[in-house]
């Protein structure tokens, strides 16, 4: 593991769409956070390895919902290049979808029976994500059938072997190798740092990265139906995972076409009421209600539901964190080896497992 010591070296300002609400974009309560990020109210940080090098990257909350701005400042432990801190900034408004039309959303949902209060009391929040889509796909991986806490100390393996810590800002975090580090290392290596069975999913995806086998910036690009054919060339990703990578990373408010057995019941309690109900009946609820927009539906009711939950706990979730926990850790105990697998599925983007 390197270490890196950085100052600060760019500063600019994004100004997001309105509505925009900082503290909601940049924090999702119920997906799990990794050693990359860190936040305080209105401030925000995270790692970045960007063009090939390391970056610390600051986020500060400057506006407001109406009028927002982002001041951000970049730290590295050399000079950057004015065309470096540009193409950051385009990624930066990318990865935290800061383009949005949050206006329409807001303005056809807001009186909406089950998803007017999430949008008022959220109005501006975005999908977002501050991996790309090769890290994105190495936490997924780690959270497969397990734990937050398994799933926090094979991510702390991974970085100590073979990531960066980053001091900036008075914080330290971590940062992602690039996909040939991985590579490199084999399944055999990755399998004595107790990642089980998903060391081969860690190992092939990295060898396909590696190769330049799939461009993420093409895909964002692609239309939806072409896009989701890119990714279910790689391995590990198949029909019950794509949607999620769909709408994380690329941004389809509409990639909402299977249902969890878990988000099931939290769907029955939420459109419903009921403590489950078919799968099919959701799924047709959710197009008929909010159709296009779906998918970004969903972010609000779940987020929503989790802001709420960390603040009072709410009993039936709680009960059903619980379950999970106990469920995952059986299904690792008894996770068959990859060559008895034909395809791994993707962990959930939700890590609602404590």
């Amino acid at each position: 593991m390197t270490e890196i010591v950085g100052q600060e070296a760019a500063t600019f300002t994004l100004r997001p769409t309105a509505p925009f609400n900082f503290a909601a974009t940049v924090r999702k309560p119920s997906n799990f956070s990794t050693m990359c990020v860190a936040h305080t109210p209105g401030r925000y940080w995270q790692t970045m390895r960007w063009q090939d090098r390391v970056v610390g990257v600051r986020m500060v909350d400057r506006g407001s919902q109406a009028s927002p701005e982002v001041e951000v400042t970049v730290y590295s432990d050399e000079a950057l290049a004015p065309e470096y801190a540009d193409g950051l900034a385009r990624e930066l408004r990318w990865r935290f979808d800061l383009d949005a039309d949050m206006a329409e959303f807001c303005r056809r949902f807001s009186d909406d029976q089950v998803l007017g209060g999430p949008v008022r009391r959220w109005a501006g929040m975005r999908v977002s994500s501050p991996y790309s889509l090769y890290e994105f796909l190495v936490v997924t991986t780690v959270l497969q059938n397990t734990t937050v806490r398994r799933t926090a100390a094979m991510l702390q393996a991974l970085f100590e072997h073979y990531g960066s810590t980053v001091k900036f800002d008075d914080r330290e975090l971590y940062a992602f190798w690039p996909p040939s580090v991985i590579e490199a290392a084999g399944e055999q290596e990755l399998r004595g740092l107790k990642v089980g069975y998903r060391a081969r999913t860690l190992a092939r995806v990295a060898g396909i990265f590696a190769a330049g086998g799939i461009d993420e910036y093409r895909i964002r690009d692609l239309d939806r139906a072409t896009a989701q054919r890119e990714l279910l060339r790689l391995y590990g990703v198949g029909p019950a995972s794509v949607w999620y990578i769909m709408f994380s990373q690329f941004h389809h408010y509409d990639a909402f076409d299977v249902i969890s057995p878990w988000e099931q019941r939290i769907y029955s309690r939420l459109l419903f009421d009921e403590e489950l109900v078919p799968g099919e009946r959701i799924l047709q609820e959710v197009r008929e209600r909010w159709d296009e927009w779906r998918m970004l539906a969903s972010l609000y009711l779940f987020e929503d539901l989790f802001w709420r939950h960390s603040e009072e706990p709410i009993p039936w979730l709680a009960a059903l964190i619980r379950s999970l926990q106990i469920r995952s850790q059986r299904e690792e105990a008894l996770a068959p080896e990859p060559d008895q697998l034909r395809r791994h599925r993707l962990g959930d983007r939700h890590a609602i497992v404590a």
